[in-house]
């Protein structure tokens, strides 16, 4: 018998070749990101609303050193409104049951959104 994958969060690149073991595929970039279809992509769910606003996206794109704890900052309020809590709610529930895997297409996860969404997820 082959080990179910634990629940939980993974990151991951969108670019990544697609694993079995990622459970639900969401991505969390606002924009889809090029060069790669919705077949290869292979997104189970696409919430927006989770993601950074273009206007925040483009302010932090600026000059990234210099902003990472501002953009966390206001990256966090866009995530405490209202519209964006029930789509907190399903992932949470999901991951609860499941892995859960957020795709994203920047080149360094570590230093971008994900690690902030991660953190509010959990």
């Amino acid at each position: 018998m082959t080990p179910q994958p634990r629940p939980g969060f993974r990151i991951k690149r969108v670019y990544d070749d697609p694993d079995p073991d990622d459970g639900t595929r969401v991505l969390v970039d606002r924009l889809w990101p090029r060069g790669i279809t919705k077949a290869q992509a292979r997104v189970d769910r696409w919430p927006k609303a989770l993601t950074p606003t273009t206007e925040l996206r483009r302010w932090f794109h600026a000059d990234r050193d210099a902003r990472g704890p501002e953009f966390a900052r206001r990256y966090r309020a866009e995530l405490a409104a209202p519209e964006v809590q029930q789509d907190l709610r399903d992932l949470r529930a999901l991951a609860a049951e499941a892995p859960v895997t957020l795709l994203t297409a920047v080149q360094d996860p570590a230093h971008s959104h994900v690690p902030v969404l991660l953190d509010v997820l959990r």
